[in-house]
Order: structure tokens, then C-alpha cells, then sequence
């Protein structure tokens, strides 16, 4: 039988890797191919657990997408932005504002980043879901493609990473996944996420950042390395590390609701995105993301049975678990306010503006 064709469509052309001397983070790589057995989980689960308790983040290999479904996935990610007309996106756009949810492009110049600039940023968000929404013309054809790879993100890498976090509390090993169903009500979804080169007047009143220092919203995410380098983490010295492309990898951070079923333990990572350096500026930066989101109805309370927090202790935002928000309750808020808001100026902290969304503050970092 013949190998079922695939609709032909342009070839997306990264960036070469930037050839600058950049202060990287030091992140671990987790081989997600050697987690077949009990023992071999046991072992990365520690890693895991180290990770996400420190830096937050780190890089997964061996999670079963070969270099050449990459590529064809990042050729498909541009699609919605270069194959699709001003006119007809503007029948796509999210009411995100209204109804605290991505689904659909948010557009450039949505975002306020800093002194009066907004962003130069085009997102295009697919539900796991695909048949929630209708799509763009040029991207219908390409719907079985995404849910394949939505099916590939969340069976294949969010899984196994919520066993080896589970596993780290010393929780029965599909804790998390019993969390993240597929087939439940939640937001969790395929991002495409286009990055455009901005002018020097822009680069200068927003000191080079793109994206300001934050958290995710949701549990964990899934990002497809690419080699435009922008993204950095806030190290715990206080000091902004850079993100290393490595080929074929995944970047994985826990967010906020994670933070917050964790007790604390495993952290919500603050990055942020800046300009890249000289020599990847005049490209445009394309991502491909699945962000995680727990089921609707999954109540941010600490999972307080765990043993490890037991022992090492854990945070509660809220003094009664039923008063903690349900994770659509947070996403929606979260969403909402991204980029929309007035913040605050941190009177406890340099370079910290501030929010507060369901009596949680919420910090932004320049």
C-alpha cells in the first residue's frame, strides 16, 4: 500500500544558530526514550524532580518525533501566518479579552510590553481538539497533521513528563495524568507563534525585551526548540540566563497551576523573551508550543497526600482548599489580563510590576 500523501506546501527556512558567545543556563537533558521500565523511571524521575525544584526547566531527547516530522512541523507552523491574508485572519482572532481563551490568532500589536510599545508578535492557537473552531483555508487541509501532533505532545512527552513529576512527590505514577485527560474539558492546545524583527526606536524604549519576565498560566510547557535564541530565564542570582537551541529537543517549564498543586515544590519558572543577538536579527523567530493546561475542573489545591511534601513542607495560597480557583477559573483570568492590564510598581522589588488575579499576586519582571 503506498504512503498516504501529504498536501505540499512552502518550506519554512530557520535562522542559522547564532554564532555569539551567550551566558547559557545550565538545564539537564532527560532522554524520555530511556523511561520504558520502573527502574529507568525511577532514575529520571529524580532528575526530574531536582529540575523543576531549581531551575524550573530543562531540555527532553528522545521523545520520538524525528528530525524530518519536525521540520514538516515547522513548515506547517508558519502557515497561518504566511499563507493566510491580513483580511482572512482577521475572521479567526480570539476574543481572548472577553472570554479568558487563545483559541484562534491573537494578532501583532495586541500586547502592551513597555513605554508605549506593543508587541510584534502572531499567534495562531489550536485547540487539541481541532474541531472546536473552524480554521483558515490554508489550514484546513493540514488539521490531520496537527491533531497527529497534538496526540504525539500529549500522549508521548506531557505523559511521561507528569509520571517522573508525580513520581518525584512520591505519588502513584499517573497522579497527573489522571489530571490532563485527552479526551476532558480543558484548554491545553497547539500554539504557532511568530516573532518580527522591531525597530531600534522600539528596541530602545523597551531596553531590548520582548516578551517582559513572567510565568505560564497552566501546568506545564511544551516547547519545540528552534535556533533564533531570545529566551531566557530569571537564575536564581538574580541574573538572566540564555536558552541553547539544541536540535531536535523539547524545552519544558512547569507554570503556575503546577505551582500551586505542587505546594510550591516544583517552581514556576520566570522567563522572558528579549531581542535576538546581532547576527539572527533580521529573521523572523517561529515556535511551535503545547501548553498544558490540568482539566477544568481540577481545583489548584495543594496535592497534600504526597510524602515528600509531607516531609519538606508545602505553600498554600489559600487558607481552605475549597476557596483555591479551579484551573479554568485561573486560565480565564490569566488570559484575560495578559498584556491588558495597568501593573503595578513592586514596592518590595527592582524591576517588578505587579497584579493581583484571584487574590494571587502575579509579577512581571523587566
Amino acid at each position: 500500500m503506498p504512503a498516504p500523501t501529504v498536501p505540499q506546501i512552502p518550506h519554512y527556512e530557520p535562522a542559522p544558530e547564532t554564532t555569539q558567545t551567550l551566558d547559557y543556563a545550565d538545564l539537564p537533558i532527560i532522554d524520555l526514550s530511556k523511561a520504558d521500565t520502573v527502574e529507568e523511571r525511577a532514575q529520571l524521575a529524580v532528575q526530574v524532580r531536582d529540575a523543576m525544584s531549581n531551575q524550573g526547566f530543562f531540555y527532553i531527547v528522545g521523545h520520538g518525533y524525528s528530525p524530518e516530522q519536525m521540520k514538516r512541523m515547522f513548515d506547517i507552523a508558519d502557515i497561518p501566518f504566511s499563507q493566510v491574508s491580513d483580511e482572512e485572519k482577521q475572521k479567526y482572532v480570539a476574543p481572548t479579552k472577553q472570554t479568558g481563551s487563545y483559541q484562534g490568532y491573537k494578532l501583532r500589536q495586541y500586547w502592551h510590553i513597555d513605554g508605549g510599545v506593543r508587541d510584534q508578535v502572531e499567534n495562531y492557537n489550536i485547540n487539541r481538539d481541532v474541531n472546536k473552531r473552524t480554521h483558515p483555508e490554508a489550514v484546513r487541509p493540514l488539521l490531520p497533521e496537527i491533531t497527529q501532533f497534538a496526540r504525539h505532545s500529549h500522549q508521548n512527552v506531557l505523559n511521561p513528563v507528569l509520571r517522573l513529576m508525580a513520581l518525584g512527590l512520591e505519588l502513584p505514577e499517573d497522579t497527573l495524568v489522571n489530571l490532563h485527560g485527552w479526551d476532558t474539558r480543558s484548554e491545553t492546545y497547539v500554539r504557532f507563534m511568530k516573532y518580527y524583527p522591531r525597530s531600534a526606536e522600539d528596541e530602545e524604549k523597551t531596553k531590548n525585551v520582548w516578551l517582559k519576565g513572567h510565568t505560564d498560566f497552566g501546568t506545564i510547557s511544551i516547547l519545540y526548540s528552534q535556533p533564533v535564541a531570545a529566551l531566557q530565564i530569571l537564575a536564581r542570582d538574580g541574573t538572566w540566563k540564555w536558552i541553547k537551541h539544541i536540535e531536535n529537543a523539547i524545552v519544558v517549564n512547569a507554570g503556575d497551576a503546577m505551582e500551586f498543586l505542587s505546594g510550591g515544590f516544583y517552581r514556576a519558572t520566570i522567563h522572558r523573551v528579549v531581542q535576538p543577538p546581532p547576527d539572527q536579527r533580521q529573521y523572523t523567530r517561529l515556535g511551535i508550543f503545547y501548553f498544558c493546561t490540568a482539566d477544568d475542573d481540577v481545583r489548584l489545591a495543594p496535592l497534600a497526600t504526597s510524602p515528600l511534601l509531607q516531609r519538606v513542607g508545602f505553600r498554600r495560597w489559600f487558607e481552605q482548599d475549597e476557596d483555591a480557583p479551579l484551573m479554568v477559573e485561573w486560565r480565564k483570568a490569566r488570559t484575560s489580563a495578559y498584556g491588558q492590564t495597568t501593573l503595578a510598581k513592586s514596592t518590595e522589588e527592582d524591576r517588578v510590576e505587579e497584579e493581583v488575579i484571584n487574590g494571587v499576586v502575579v509579577k512581571h519582571y523587566n
